[in-house]
């Protein structure tokens, strides 16, 4: 299975947190084949498809951002210190290729490590973030800063792969699937509505918003306030458990594969669950129940406190090795989530309500 073009096209764009613009770009491009799109000034955009029933907003939503390492300091050895922009664990980043964000332009690097001394039967200890620098070849401070500053942004560098059986493979895959299921369910609702002559009984906007893996959620809890949605679905990724160390006891079974998996818990209103478990029964799309028993660490966590609350919803596709530069994924999964969610939106009639 082939890597759907625009999808494809946002996991080669950069878009760390706090500098998503070439990513949105690719996202508000594609959306103004359809609608008319709108956006912020954190940097998060929309695109609404009016529906004729009279009835409120449904906001389908993604967050554009991706991790990264980011510059704080250059040695005087010329090798750059980094962290973590997002929380993850350096580990996978060790020996990879990087391309650095600069004002000037992309500049490639590596990521190194700090050699350990070690004693016959020491142990290796995990890498942290102390232990991590990128090298550009540069020979001193110097010349590393003629092309770095402290703030930029590097991220792994490679194309994504496809792998058998329609899997994928590709960094920032956390969350640009969700920016796609979006802009495709917009997308196919607005197709449906020209075909038809007719449309939804709720307008429906697809939105890709930022800043979500720093941890405040900012563009969902921005978003979430402007439009005044009366139901928002948060589109993410979660853990696949289907792999060496995955603990279904802990996480739910959630199989890359499996189709999408729907999250129930505290903060997700039990009618708009109750609605997405019924609806992927009926198309006959396959599902799995995640548990949320708090937070959810996604936007959805933003969008349910909006205003004087809002229904919301976790939708989430089963990714194997979250916050590396490999994450992997069905596509089949991906298709599962668009149709749910069209379905989905097609039951909202105009005069339901969700007040508990």
């Amino acid at each position: 299975m082939a890597i759907p073009e625009t999808l494809a096209l946002l996991l080669e764009a950069p878009g760390p947190s706090g500098q998503e613009e070439p990513a949105a770009k690719v996202w508000r491009d594609a959306a103004r084949g359809f609608g008319e799109v709108s956006g912020d000034v954190l940097g998060s955009s929309w695109v609404r498809v009016p529906g004729t029933g009279g009835g409120p907003l449904l906001a389908i939503v993604g967050h554009i951002d991706e991790i990264g390492l980011v510059i704080t300091h250059v040695g005087s050895d010329g090798l750059l210190a980094v962290r973590g922009l997002g929380g993850f664990d350096p580990q996978p980043y060790l020996g990879q290729r990087v391309v650095i964000r600069t004002k000037d332009g992309p500049v490639d690097g590596v990521v190194g490590w700090r050699k350990q001394k070690r004693r016959r039967g020491d142990d290796r200890k995990p890498a942290d973030f102390d232990d991590l620098f990128l090298d550009i070849g540069a020979r001193s401070a110097e010349e590393a800063k003629e092309v770095i500053r402290a703030g930029d942004v590097a991220l792994a560098a490679g194309s994504p792969a496809e792998l058998r059986n329609g899997r994928i493979a590709s960094r920032a895959l956390d969350n640009r699937l969700g920016c796609y299921v979006a802009l495709e369910v917009a997308r196919r609702v607005a197709q449906s509505a020209a075909e038809s002559g007719g449309g939804l009984a709720w307008d429906v906007a697809g939105a890709a918003v930022v800043q979500e893996e720093v941890g405040d959620f900012a563009g969902s809890r921005t978003v979430s306030y402007g439009l005044e949605p009366a139901v928002v679905i948060a589109v993410d990724v979660t853990h696949a458990t289907d792999i060496r160390g995955g603990d279904p006891e802990d996480e739910g079974e959630h199989k890359v594969g499996g189709g999408a998996a729907i999250m129930r818990g505290t903060s997700m209103h039990p009618r708009i669950f109750d609605l997405l478990q019924e609806t992927a029964e009926q198309e006959g799309i396959s599902y799995s129940i995640e548990v949320s028993r708090g937070q959810t660490n996604t936007d959805a966590d933003a969008a349910y406190l909006s205003r004087a609350g809002i229904a919301t919803g976790l939708v989430s596709f089963p990714l194997r090795y979250m916050h590396s530069p490999v994450e992997v994924v069905d596509l089949a999964d991906v298709e599962a989530v668009v149709k749910l969610l069209v379905a989905f939106a097609s039951r909202l009639d105009a005069g339901i309500s969700f007040a508990r």
